[in-house]
This record gives structure tokens, C-alpha cells and sequence, in this order.
């Protein structure tokens, strides 16, 4: 079985790999029959960094139909699709975005329908999706509103995978991923990218900045919950899904002011004063335009596994990524 994931030279794709070459071996359909994984194609804009003989890293233009098409052959069982220009510059470059999000979206579903065999492909979709006047509580069945040229484009994804799948020419399912944190190395264009960076910088004693008041909520996942979700929804039988392809990831509520104290409890007070306030109204406001609190039942009810705690997720991010962390940590 041959596997192509965009986007995957990112923290999250190159994870993804390292799980699926480590095993247990997947089941990409509803035989139930796990499949041995003979080649995973690693395809982003810069050369994925992880080297074993079953990956094939390439770098390209995934709005390039024909760089996206040669990426694919006969024994290409599974696509995940996780490339994407972040929040923050689709709403700056509104024509990168349209050609990432949107066209590059459009074209891995045409590689995948030329096959002809029904490919299972996973969407990386995005809370994003929602926005502007919304219930208390978000469900499966909130309507979408976006209000940025990223969720905009997400959701137009997601309504792609729809109608792929209902066609047949896919076996599609679009998973909503929660603001993930703590995304390791360098900062990136997303607008949600301070959730990271006030844990991230202070535990390299570098100075964070915090755009959005204390009190601002998001809606959470750690990297190893995302690998654990995305993995679990590769698996899933078709059937599980029904007609609406699309679902909100599991996730819990953390304001900043959570995630100091989370940070004060691994780092101590030397780590939280590094983090200094300086309030970004752009930022803030399309922040304040997501949801911060979903009922998940749906997904939770398909077997997806979220986090519990902010605490654990810094504790797992001094695990994972001890090289990077300067301050001493308590445990």
C-alpha cells in the first residue's frame, strides 16, 4: 500500500509519519484487513527532513496539477491531506491562499478520482470554519460561517470531500482540528500561533509576546492528541461516517490566563515573566471570531480521544521536545 501526505515535511506530518512507519500496520478500508505499508509519499514546498527507505520526501507546488497528479499511483490507498496556508497570511495573501487552500485542495481530489479506485483521503479541515454570531455551544450541526479567507477556504474543502465521496470517487471524511499547541520550532503566520508561542518561547528563555487578553478561550488539542485523532480517522469504517463527512475534532477549553498558569506550574515564575502583554486588535478580533466550546458527542461517540489538561500538554511538549527547552522544569 502506497500512502501520500501533503504537507508533510510540517511538525504534524512528519509525526504522522513516524507513527504510521512505526506501526501497528492501518486499515484503509472496510475489509478490516490491516495493510503493510510499502511507500509513504511526503510531498510539501521544502524537502521533509525524516529518512527511511519507505519515504519518498518531495518538494514542490501543490497548486501545480501535475506535480500534485505524478505524486500518485495505482497502489495509493490513502491521502492525507494536511498542506494549507496557515490563518494569519490567507488573510494577509488572499491569492496564496485561494491557490493553496483552495486549488491545491481541488487538486489532490482530482489525483485521487483519476485513480479510479475509491481512495480513502482525510481532509485536514479547521475550526476556522466557524464564525460570527454562534450558539454557546458548537455542534455538527451549527451552520458554518466563517469570517477569514482561511475558514472560507476550509470549508469550501470540506464541501469538495462531500461531494466527492457522494460520487464515489473518494472515500472522504473532513476532521476539524482544535488550535494546536504547543507547535514546536519557529513561529508561524498563524493568527493563532501566540497559543504556542507564550509556552514555547518562555521555556527557551526567549521573551513571548501575548496579543489577545488573558481571559481570550480557545479551543485545544495537543500534537500527540492530533497524530491520535488523525490516525483514528484513517481507520474508521466507512459506514461510521454516514452521509455528513465532516466533524468536529474533541478538544477542551483553556483561556491564556489557563495556560500561564499551566506554564508557572512545569517552569516556575523566571519562564511566565517572559511572556509580555502588547494587545494586536486584528488579531484579536478574528480570534474572537472562533468558537471556543463544541459538543463533540459525535466524535467522541466514533471512538476520537481528545485532551483532558493544559498541564499535560506542556509536560508532553518538555517530553518531546527537551532540546529546545532552556529553563529547568519542574519533573
Amino acid at each position: 500500500m502506497n500512502i501520500v501526505i501533503t504537507g508533510g515535511a510540517g511538525f504534524i506530518g512528519q509525526q504522522l509519519i513516524r507513527r504510521l512507519l512505526d506501526g501497528p500496520a492501518l486499515t484503509v478500508d472496510d475489509t478490516g484487513r490491516p495493510q503493510a505499508i510499502d511507500r509513504i509519499v511526503c510531498f510539501d514546498v521544502v524537502q521533509g527532513a525524516l529518512q527511511d527507505p519507505r519515504v519518498r520526501n518531495v518538494a514542490g507546488d501543490i497548486a501545480d496539477p501535475a506535480q500534485v497528479s505524478a505524486l500518485f499511483d495505482r497502489d495509493t490507498r490513502l491521502v492525507v491531506h494536511l498542506a494549507a496556508v496557515v490563518s494569519g497570511t490567507a488573510e494577509a495573501d488572499f491569492d496564496l491562499g485561494m491557490r493553496v487552500n483552495l486549488d491545491g485542495t481541488r487538486h489532490v481530489l482530482q489525483a485521487a478520482r483519476a485513480l479510479g479506485s475509491a481512495p480513502r483521503v482525510v481532509y485536514s479541515s479547521s475550526l476556522a470554519v466557524f464564525g460570527g454570531e454562534l450558539p454557546a455551544l458548537v455542534t455538527d450541526a451549527t451552520t458554518p460561517t466563517p469570517q477569514g479567507s482561511y475558514g472560507i477556504q476550509k470549508l469550501i474543502g470540506e464541501h469538495l470531500v462531500q461531494d466527492y465521496s457522494r460520487k464515489g470517487f473518494i472515500d472522504g471524511r473532513s476532521v476539524r482540528l482544535p488550535t494546536v499547541v504547543v507547535r514546536p520550532g519557529r513561529p508561524n503566520g498563524a493568527a493563532s500561533g501566540f497559543a504556542s508561542g507564550i509556552i514555547r518561547e518562555p521555556l527557551a528563555g526567549v521573551e513571548a509576546i501575548l496579543p489577545v487578553p488573558p481571559e481570550t478561550e480557545m479551543w485545544l488539542a495537543s500534537p500527540r492528541a492530533i497524530v491520535r485523532m488523525l490516525v483514528h480517522a484513517i481507520e474508521t469504517p466507512s459506514g461510521t461516517w454516514g452521509w455528513y463527512r465532516s466533524l468536529n475534532l474533541p478538544g477542551f477549553v483553556a483561556s491564556m490566563r489557563d495556560e500561564i498558569a499551566a506554564l508557572k506550574a512545569v517552569a516556575g515564575d523566571r519562564a511566565v515573566a517572559l511572556i509580555r502583554p502588547q494587545p494586536d486588535e486584528t488579531v484579536i478580533r478574528l480570534v474572537r471570531s472562533w468558537p471556543a466550546r463544541f459538543d463533540t458527542r459525535r466524535a467522541r461517540d466514533m471512538g476520537f480521544v481528545g485532551d483532558t489538561d493544559f498541564e499535560s500538554i506542556v509536560r508532553a511538549y518538555v517530553e518531546d521536545h527537551r532540546d529546545a527547552v532552556k529553563l529547568p522544569v519542574d519533573g
